[in-house]
């Protein structure tokens, strides 16, 4: 016999070994007590922990999960009768309704009393519990307690805010995240749905539906990324220095005129009187024209302070250029405004018949994919905030707690800022979240409580169990008491999808819709080990090509060029303070000559654009000596030239008293009016 296969087991009948009667009762728990006649067990299984079960009261029967259970002896008596308990939690009931027809709701208007007899559940009355009252309900499984009976969501509930699916690793979170989009896409032609996949698995479970893109494919242009997600690029994830961000901050919106007044964009043309150009706003820039700004600010005479850092940032801006990995971001086609075909091409719209976009993030740089994760996650809400909720958007993040971690201080903030901003703000514009993890106590709790409908496959971990406890309905919190015990496929899934928590198996997919890493399946490999050819392999890892620059080479000779006419007119007109005062004090840097610039290499230190200073240090420390009349003695270089030297003011050792006639004490015996005046 099995559940659901007689309809009453509510008779008195001798022999009926179903039968329990309740002993205890509480607000929203109960005890009930049953027999084994004869020491059998044949059908005290369908008392089994995770099983539903009814409670007679009067017309209505009360609907209890069973929990736990325990014998009143300490052994199983054979061949005897053996009295144990069943610990339930009451769930809801079902009653007739106003028209006549039975209906199941959550909470109990008739308690069950001490003697109230329990049975099997009806199959009728299983089905009731698990009726979410829609008609566009979705099969996604069969229900664990009765197979002949289908496990049914309602996607649009689903949809309407966010889900969850948590578990270990291998129980099947990838196969059961692949099922849901399925029936999504089903449910709602309109829907668009954006996959972060950090493993490269997803592409093989959609390959009539989805669009891949990948590193070879990727077509994201730095002008698109945000200050903050910026500078995680150019810095490499280590913190940025103030001074440099500083300066990012105040030349980015000046490159961006500067593109704007080219005349390359139509677009922007006819926005131009509508907005304001800052440096989040997402309009095309050449990285050549932010380079000329740099190099013109390092060759201005004042802000002396300012330059190593200047010629720091530059140097990190030329190394991002010259690393073949960042190729999607400073590609040649990337100086061209091309957000339009960006946006219809990752978020599919209109679509042609592939609504899904898998982005696949293995082959992407770790240091950037916090920040590709944080302008996929920001450009998806406003879409959807910017159509007025004309797309409905899904983002399904893969792992995620690698992006909105609970600890605050880990992650990258501006990706766990767009992740929060679609969990709070999202579904009122159309904007989805799916989030899957197998670590759902690493996930900052903010975002998994914003999730109406979770899936909780098997969790093995304490921390992460409880989590998932905080998350479940009071009136169903022993649903989780076996959850680390569940089996591969199967689930608990409650919210706002379903009608009452349940546990659920998934239906198993197609051999050749599982998601597999890569699109490979690894069995090929085992059959014929010899097959792998380790050449292709290293060829593979070899196979990254550097970013074709020539056009940015060019553009940026050519704004090096027009950079240097300019500051012509402020050399010829020196302010009295110059670097030469510098040098002064530093005599070794008044023989270094300007070297010559080779574009695009990381090594390349930035020259001074406004080439050597009209009056050299020595001319200048000749005058100074023949002002003060102080006889300075010369020092002759290694390579010949003569150059002044300071060394008699302190002594050969560095430690010998000054004498009486050194340049600081000449300074000091002459009135300060005089000083002034000079």
């Amino acid at each position: 016999m099995v559940a659901g296969e007689q309809d009453r087991r509510d008779d008195e009948t001798p022999g009926n070994r179903l039968l329990g009667r309740v002993v205890a009762c509480g607000g929203s728990r109960a005890t009930i007590s049953a027999v084994a006649e004869a020491g059998q067990t044949a059908l005290t299984e369908l008392w089994s922990v995770g099983r539903l079960i009814s409670i007679s009261v009067g017309e209505n029967r009360v609907v209890a999960l069973v929990y736990a259970m325990s014998t009143d002896q300490q052994n199983w008596a054979e061949n005897r009768d053996t009295v144990f308990r069943i610990e339930v939690e009451l769930l809801g009931e079902v009653h007739p309704g106003p028209d006549g027809r039975e209906e199941f709701s959550s909470g109990i208007s008739n308690y069950p009393y001490l003697g109230a007899i329990a049975h099997r559940i009806r199959a009728s009355d299983l089905a009731k519990v698990y009726d979410t009252g829609q008609n566009d309900v979705c099969v996604i499984g069969k229900l664990t307690q009765d197979e002949t009976l289908d496990a049914t969501i309602h996607v649009p509930s689903m949809l309407s805010k966010h889900f969850a699916i948590v578990g270990t690793t291998g129980v099947g979170k990838s196969t059961a995240v692949t099922l849901l989009l399925h029936k999504a896409i089903q449910a709602d032609p309109k829907l668009r749905v954006l996959i972060l996949d950090p493993h490269n698995e997803f592409a093989a479970a959609f390959p009539d539906h989805s669009v891949v893109i990948e590193t070879d494919t990727l077509d994201l242009p730095f002008w698109l990324f945000r200050l903050e997600e910026f500078s995680e690029v150019i810095f490499r994830g280590r913190p940025p220095v103030p001074e440099e961000i500083d300066a990012l901050r105040d030349l980015i919106p000046e490159a961006k005129k500067a593109f704007r007044g080219s005349g390359d964009s139509g677009l922007m043309r006819r926005n131009q009187e509508k907005s304001s150009i800052t440096v989040d706003t997402p309009v095309p820039y050449r990285i050549a024209d932010l380079l000329a700004m740099v190099d013109e600010r390092i060759g201005r005479l004042e802000g002396r302070t300012e330059k190593p850092h200047l010629r720091s940032l530059k140097v990190k801006i030329m190394s991002a250029i010259n690393d073949p990995r960042f190729h999607f971001m400073f590609s040649s086609n990337t100086i061209t405004d091309t957000i339009l075909d960006t946006i219809a091409r990752i978020f599919r719209i209109p679509g042609e018949g592939k609504p899904i976009t898998t982005f696949q993030l293995a082959g992407i740089p770790s240091e950037v994919v916090n920040s590709v994760a944080s302008v996929l996650c920001r450009m998806a809400f406003e879409i959807g905030l910017w159509s007025n909720g004309g797309v409905h958007m899904l983002v399904v993040c893969e792992e995620a707690h690698r992006y909105v971690p609970a600890d605050p201080t880990l992650g990258f903030l501006p990706t766990r800022q767009a992740i929060a901003r679609i969990a709070k703000e999202g579904r009122k514009y159309g904007v989805s979240l799916g989030i899957i993890t197998q670590r759902p106590g690493e996930l900052d709790p903010t975002i998994l409580s914003q999730c109406s409908t979770v899936f909780a496959m098997r969790l093995a971990n304490d921390a992460d169990q409880e989590i998932i406890r905080s998350a479940i309905p009071n009136s169903s919190s022993s649903t989780t008491s076996f959850i680390s015990s569940i089996g591969n496929g199967e689930a608990i899934a409650f919210g706002e999808a379903v009608a009452v928590p349940m546990r659920m198996k998934f239906t198993r997919i197609q051999e050749n819709r599982l998601p597999k890493a890569n699109g490979a399946s690894v069995k090929a490999s085992e059959d014929n080990p010899n097959s792998v050819d380790l050449r292709s392999i290293v060829g593979r890892m070899r196979s990254v090509t550097g970013p074709d620059i020539s056009a940015f080479q060019e553009s940026y000779l050519a704004a090096e060029s027009t950079t240097s006419q300019r500051t012509e007119t402020s050399v010829s007109h020196p302010s009295p303070h110059t670097d030469d005062d510098w040098t002064e004090l530093h005599p070794d840097a008044a023989s270094e000559e300007p070297t010559e610039i080779e574009p695009y290499r990381p090594e390349m230190l930035p020259r001074n654009p406004t080439g050597p200073s009209p009056l050299s240090a020595h001319d200048r420390f000749e005058a100074l000596r023949r002002e003060l009349g102080t006889d300075v003695s010369r020092e002759q270089p290694a390579d010949g030239s003569a150059r002044p030297s300071l060394r008699p003011a302190f002594g050969e050792a560095g430690n010998e008293p000054r004498r009486e006639g050194s340049i600081r004490d000449q300074l000091l015996k002459k009135p300060l009016s005089s000083l002034i005046r000079k």
